[in-house]
């Protein structure tokens, strides 16, 4: 049974635990670099005491899948895992992580980095913080055309 590439899910996870199950029983794997993401505690300068994270169920697993996709297009890498956390979080809990695994660690290194780019600018997700002000929705896709551009990844609407 092959690990899952992508997990929407609203449980926490164990990074070590799902690094070693990415390279398990793999002798070709000589770099592994992953990112975790957690929840801050303000946001466009107003505090945060909690976000809630919605998704359309099998939209955004598809997206994601299709960034792995073009990140075994772009790097030599061996495989990648994306679990992408959603319901109601507070402050330091981890939001997702993103794992990558390959024979060398520059491929290992610009594919996670490649994976965190398009997942904070293109991942089909929605935010609503909880502020002193009340609560309120905002985009969880962050306008980084910098970052898209270095890829040659032109912004949704350009």
């Amino acid at each position: 049974m092959s690990l899952a590439r992508v997990s929407i899910q609203t449980n926490d996870f164990d990074l070590s635990r799902e690094v070693a199950a990415l390279r398990v029983g793999d002798k070709r794997v000589g770099a592994v670099c992953s990112f975790v993401g957690t929840v801050r505690d303000r946001n466009d300068g107003s505090s945060v005491s909690s976000m809630e994270l919605e998704h359309y169920p099998g939209m955004t697993e598809k997206a994601i899948e299709a960034m792995i996709d073009e990140a075994h297009r772009r790097f030599d890498i061996l495989g990648a895992r994306v679990i992408h956390r959603v319901g109601l979080l507070q402050p330091e809990d981890q939001i997702m992580m993103v794992a990558v695994v390959s024979a060398h660690r520059g491929q290992s290194f610009e594919a996670c980095e490649f994976l965190m780019d398009y997942l904070k600018t293109q991942a089909p997700f929605w935010k609503k913080e909880q502020t002193p002000e009340g609560a309120r929705w905002v985009d969880a896709r962050v306008a980084d055309d910098a970052a898209l551009a270095r890829w040659g990844i032109s912004a949704p609407n350009a």
